[in-house]
């Protein structure tokens, strides 16, 4: 599936990914490949990425921190997120 991740000043993480693990407000929950369609609020806390491999721009990396080769985390303050179409669509702050 694909992830968009854009805050106000950036985009900052376009690509595809295995799972997506996010901070809704009724807690924490994992988005996988052909889920079903949602939309959500998010709420502080960690967005945390799964994929094979990752490649993000020079100015937005030091956003995000390594887990491992395949995993990175992302801190959030608050967000939205919308499914569908295999394509995840991430707003935060």
């Amino acid at each position: 599936m694909i992830l968009e991740i854009v805050s106000p000043e950036a985009k900052l993480f376009s690509g595809e990914v295995t799972s997506v693990t996010l901070p809704g407000v009724d807690g924490s929950f994992q988005i996988l490949n052909n889920h079903a369609p949602i939309v959500s609020i998010l709420e502080k806390g960690t967005i945390k990425i799964a994929a094979k491999s990752f490649n993000f721009s020079k100015d937005v990396a030091n956003k995000f921190t390594k887990v491992n080769d395949q995993t990175y985390t992302l801190e959030i303050t608050s967000g939205t997120i919308e499914m569908k179409d295999n394509k995840v669509i991430v707003l935060v702050d």
